[in-house]
């Protein structure tokens, strides 16, 4: 909302995502990208009433309703945190890696993504044999789902039979459970349960757990900006949860019995660190990667050195007895203005080296394709976008255009509704 309506950066916002993969890249972390979103989303406004030509209806939606034209042309599906929710083989019954697609139904500009996302999902990770792709949940208010972001797993090692945590903000059956008053809860229990059942989860292989509502109302609207986990690491602020430390008892006890090791649990303390802060800078949304020396390393948003708590707060993990030895700040000034650190920038899935032989490989992260994406930005995105160029049909067909030629270097053919007509 701080940044509502200013001017933005789109070429600045791919690089710096670009330059965060390449971090990850060369620490060993193997990368993918999901392709971008058509926008302003024509499709939808033909589903509104709006007809004619493209032209002819940005035209006549940006003289009547510049709102509506602002959420068509919302580019939020660049948080792949909130693409889905991904369990791996280890966990389902059925030893496939089921997905699910999150329907994002809290907000009309992130609804919109939905169907593309599980299209592009679909045709990325394509064997069906290793793939289960689930519809996302109905448009039913009591099926709020946000995806990975209210999503953590720990486990042993990667590869390793896991403990699935879902985070909810409400639920409609427990009505006595105490809501946010400011902000409106994103996740509900309903649909977590629902998604846990479908990807075939054991009940004693999941816990269910609600955020704190008055840290919802402080501005953490997905448990991924309070808590984090990574292998056998549970990084949390003390406020996260309702009855933290029930679950947090109740969370060891079932990683011990699935895992046969402790838990690694770093809880920061209020006093070390206030949630106003944790907002702020988005510490607890950095990423904690693996590294070839068995290490751990956490991946922070370059505005966590603004904090002088946040640094001895790091400071102290590093030095502790845990895997995390490495700090990698990143600089993701773009996505941090909408509100997105680099946990937000990311959608972990699970799978060995015969699964990942089932995955699109023009979508997989190498060398070179690390210098084919610089180019492509380097020369399809604008340095500075106003308000007023969503209006305009000449920018409309630059980036058809992009997206056309991104669509020819990854071998894909036709896979935006505009190069079908």
């Amino acid at each position: 909302m701080e940044n509502r309506y200013a001017m933005s950066s789109p070429r600045r916002a791919a690089l710096q995502g670009l330059v965060k993969m390449k971090l990850l890249h060369n620490l060993g972390v193997k990368q993918g990208f999901i392709p971008p979103q058509a926008r302003p989303d024509f499709v939808h406004l033909r589903q509104l009433g709006y007809a004619g030509t493209d032209a002819q209806i940005l035209e006549k939606v940006a003289h009547e309703n510049f709102g509506l034209l602002l959420e068509v042309s919302s580019a939020s599906s660049m948080w792949a945190a909130n693409a889905a929710t991904v369990s791996p083989s280890v966990d389902t019954r059925d030893k496939k890696i089921h997905i699910t697609p999150a329907n994002l139904r809290s907000h009309p500009h992130r609804s919109i993504e939905v169907k593309t996302t599980a299209d592009f999902l679909k045709m990325i990770f394509r064997d069906q044999k290793t793939f289960i792709h689930h519809p996302y949940l109905l448009n039913d208010d009591g099926l709020l789902d946000e995806g990975a972001a209210n999503h953590m797993r720990l486990c042993a090692a990667q590869g390793e039979e896991g403990l699935e945590i879902f985070v909810y903000g409400k639920s409609q059956v427990k009505q006595k459970n105490s809501l946010p008053q400011k902000y409106s809860a994103r996740q509900t229990l309903e649909a977590s349960s629902m998604i846990a059942h479908k990807h075939q989860l054991a009940s004693e292989n999941t816990v269910f757990i609600q955020q704190n509502p008055m840290v919802i109302d402080q501005g953490v609207f997905h448990n991924d900006v309070i808590s984090s986990t990574h292998e056998n690491i549970l990084l949390i602020h003390e406020e996260a949860f309702v009855d933290q430390e029930d679950k947090l008892n109740e969370i060891q006890e079932r990683f011990n019995h699935i895992s046969k090791r402790p838990l690694d649990l770093i809880e920061i303390k209020s006093k070390d660190l206030s949630v106003k802060e944790a907002v702020g800078s988005y510490f607890f949304n950095s990423q904690i990667v693996s590294l070839p020396d068995s290490s751990m390393a956490l991946i922070a948003p370059q505005e966590c050195q603004d904090y002088l708590a946040i640094h001895r707060v790091i400071e102290k993990i590093v030095n502790d007895r845990n895997p995390i030895k490495k700090v990698h700040f990143v600089n993701l000034s773009e996505s941090m203005r909408n509100g997105g650190g680099p946990a937000c920038l990311r959608l972990r899935v699970v799978a060995d080296e015969s699964q990942g032989a089932g995955i699109h490989s023009g979508f997989i992260f190498n060398d070179e394709k690390i210098k084919i994406l610089e180019s492509w930005i380097n020369r399809s995105y604008r340095d500075q976008l106003h308000l007023e160029d969503l209006a305009d049909y000449e920018f409309v067909k630059e980036s058809q255009k992009a997206l056309s030629e991104l669509t020819t270097l990854l071998g894909t053919g036709a896979i935006y509704n505009f190069q079908k007509e």
